[in-house]
C-alpha cells in the first residue's frame, strides 16, 4: 500500500514505472498509447518493435526515454464484447501481470490509465471496479505504491442506490452555515502530518477509554495515552500484524514506522481515520482514536460525514470508501 485515485497527466508521473494501455501491435496508437509515444520520442518505438508485440492480458517493459519515469510497461486490455467474453478476466490480468512486472524491475512507484476504457469501450465504471480491486489484492501482499490516473470522476460510479445514500446521510447531518470554504477544507484534509494544535478549533475531547480488562489501572493509563499508544495497542487487541493494519489503511510502511517510533507523532486527520477504519472500530472507539491525533468527526465536513457513514454501517473497506470520497470531490483515507 497505498493506492492513490488520482486526476493527472500520466506522462508526467515522477514515478518508477508508468503503465501504457497498448495495443497487441505495441507499435503506437491513440489515446493514452499515443501520448507516451510522443512524450517518450521515438527511441520508445524504436525499442517496442524489438519486442515482438504482446497478448492480450500481458505486459511488456521498456526503457522511458524522454519520460520522467524510469520504465513504461506495455500491457493489452481487452477490447468490450458485452462482457460475456472474459473481458473482466483479462482486464485483471493485464494489471496482474503489469504489477508482476514491475516488481521483477523493483519499481517502488507506478502509475497505472484506466486500461481498456477508451478506444476498447470497456464501462468505465466497471473498468474503475476492476483496477481497485486488482490493484487492492496486489498491495495487500506487496511494498509497492500504486497511482490511478483517470481523466473525471465519471469514472468512479460507486452505484446510483449508494450514491442516494451517502447524499441523504450527508444532507441529514451537513451543516451548511459552519462549513469552511472549500480550499480551506481541502488543504486541512491533505495537510502534511502536523502537530494536533494545526487543528485545535475542531478538537473535541474524546469520550473516556474503556479499559479492556476493566481495571482501574489500565483506565487511568488509557487516558493519558498518545495516538501512537492507543493505535499500537489496538492492533494488539485484535490480534492483528504490523503489516496487516498499515495496508488495510492504505499506509505506507514508512510512515507507519515514524508513528511506531514516535510516542508524540500527530497523524493528519485523514491518516487517523485510516487506522480507525482498519482496526474496524465502532463509531465510538473511532472517535476516540481520532481525538487522540487532535481531531473531531465534524459535521461541517462532506469528508468526515462520508467516512462516518461508512463506520456507522459497518462497511470498513478502505478502497471502496475512498471510491465513494472520490465520486464526492473529496480527499481520500490513507496514503
Amino acid at each position: 500500500m497505498p493506492l492513490h485515485i488520482i486526476r493527472n497527466d500520466i506522462t508526467a508521473m515522477k514515478v518508477d514505472a508508468i503503465v501504457n494501455a497498448a495495443n497487441e501491435s505495441l507499435l503506437g496508437g491513440g489515446g493514452v498509447d499515443g501520448a507516451i509515444h510522443r512524450a517518450a520520442g521515438p527511441e520508445l518505438l524504436k525499442e517496442c518493435r524489438t519486442l515482438g508485440g504482446c497478448k492480450t492480458g500481458e505486459a511488456k517493459i521498456t526503457k522511458a526515454y524522454r519520460l520522467p519515469a524510469k520504465f513504461v510497461i506495455h500491457t493489452v486490455g481487452p477490447v468490450w464484447r458485452g462482457g460475456g467474453h472474459g473481458e473482466r478476466d483479462l482486464l485483471a490480468c493485464a494489471y496482474r501481470s503489469s504489477l508482476e512486472l514491475a516488481l521483477a524491475n523493483n519499481c517502488e512507484t507506478v502509475a497505472f490509465p484506466l486500461i481498456s476504457s477508451g478506444a476498447y469501450g470497456y464501462p468505465r465504471d466497471q473498468a474503475f471496479k476492476v483496477a481497485v480491486d486488482t490493484i487492492g489484492d496486489f498491495l495487500l501482499a506487496h511494498e509497492m505504491t500504486v497511482s490511478l490516473v483517470i481523466f473525471d470522476r465519471a469514472a468512479c460510479a460507486i452505484g446510483e442506490k449508494l450514491f442516494a445514500d451517502i447524499a441523504s446521510y450527508i444532507d441529514d447531518r451537513y451543516v451548511a452555515e459552519h462549513t469552511d470554504p472549500e480550499e480551506v477544507q481541502y488543504r486541512r484534509a491533505m495537510a502534511f502530518e502536523a502537530p494536533a494544535a494545526a487543528s485545535m478549533e475542531k478538537f473535541r475531547p474524546p469520550a473516556p477509554c474503556r479499559a479492556a480488562a476493566g481495571s482501574l489501572a489500565e483506565a487511568l493509563g488509557q487516558l493519558d495515552e498518545s495516538f501512537s499508544q492507543m493505535l499500537l495497542r489496538k492492533i494488539d487487541e485484535r490480534g492483528m500484524t504490523d503489516a496487516q493494519c498499515y495496508k488495510r489503511a492504505n499506509i505506507d510502511r514508512k510512515l507507519f514506522s515514524k508513528i511506531r517510533s514516535d510516542i508524540h507523532y500527530k497523524p493528519s486527520k485523514p491518516t487517523a481515520m485510516a487506522f480507525a477504519v482498519a482496526l474496524e472500530l465502532p463509531l465510538e472507539e473511532a472517535r476516540e482514536m481520532l481525538g487522540k491525533a487532535g481531531f473531531a468527526f465534524s459535521h461541517a465536513s462532506r469528508f468526515d460525514i462520508i467516512v462516518e457513514y461508512f463506520i456507522a454501517h459497518h462497511n470498513y473497506n478502505i478502497l471502496e470508501i475512498n471510491e465513494a470520497l472520490f465520486a464526492f470531490d473529496q480527499s481520500l483515507l490513507g496514503g
